[in-house]
């Protein structure tokens, strides 16, 4: 693979700038099956009316950015390099569609308000019914607004830093970082790291199937003997409780 892209970037050098068409088709069509399995599993963890041949597109985007950009001299393997790069291309995709309606980033905020109020008040995790009873709503409507919040996981953890200068998390390979740039993305992952290791056992195990093991939520869902609607409201509240950790962290 590597020797691939090396052969790719050999000729352009040689060419001083005029790309290799006939080159540059075989190695994304030899890489295109990386893009399309990529494009699949994201499309898995989106609402119903994201289909996966949008994300094929902008996907290839990001292929064709990592072999142009890929170089062999870093300790890095090009299918690590291209499988965030392609993931990159497709989440600012989604950023333009604007997939996360306004009422959903509202609920979700609601949400966020009412767990950092009562974990300041209870001194502990409020349970389930506690936040809808914050939120003056039933158990019912708490949990529908946790699973329409399902959509946002993506999306999520990328678009919580308050300032414009904070990178986003998903463009960590990016060849202009500075070490300020470098720094934040170091913090973050401590801050998400530490929350993670607060969550239940349970809900540790949802984040480790879903996010390492690439399971889809019905089959997490076996695995624990739950519904698929109760996996997505553990994966949604593990999700806000993440964004309030890292947005506490950013405003202090």
């Amino acid at each position: 693979m590597r020797a691939g892209v090396k052969k790719y970037q050999q000729a352009f050098q040689a060419e001083q700038g005029n790309k290799d068409e006939k080159l540059r088709e075989e190695l994304i069509l030899k890489y295109a099956p990386l893009v399309k399995n990529i494009a699949e599993r994201m499309a898995i963890r989106l609402p119903p009316n994201i289909c996966k041949e949008e994300l094929v597109g902008p996907g290839i985007m990001g292929l064709f950015d990592a072999i142009e950009k890929f170089d062999s001299s870093r300790q890095i393997k090009f299918q690590t390099y291209a499988n965030l790069r392609i993931k990159g291309a497709i989440l600012d995709e989604l950023r333009k569609m604007d997939m996360i309606s306004r009422s959903i980033r509202k609920n979700i905020h609601r949400i966020e308000n009412a767990m950092r109020s009562l974990e300041l008040k209870l001194g502990r995790e409020p349970e389930d019914f506690e936040i809808a009873e914050e939120m003056g709503v039933d158990i019912d409507s708490y949990y529908k607004m946790t699973m329409k919040a399902q959509g946002a996981g993506l999306l999520s953890l990328d678009e919580i830093m308050p300032d414009g200068t904070t990178p986003k998390l998903s463009r960590q390979v990016s060849d202009t970082l500075s070490p300020f740039d470098k720094l934040k993305i170091k913090e973050s992952k401590k801050i998400i790291s530490k929350a993670l290791s607060k969550l239940s056992k349970k809900e540790q195990l949802v984040m480790s199937l879903y996010y390492y093991d690439e399971l889809t939520l019905k089959e997490i869902a076996k695995v624990l003997d739950l519904t698929e609607s109760r996996i997505s409201q553990i994966h949604s509240k593990i999700i806000i409780k993440l964004r309030i950790k890292l947005k506490s962290y950013y405003k202090d």
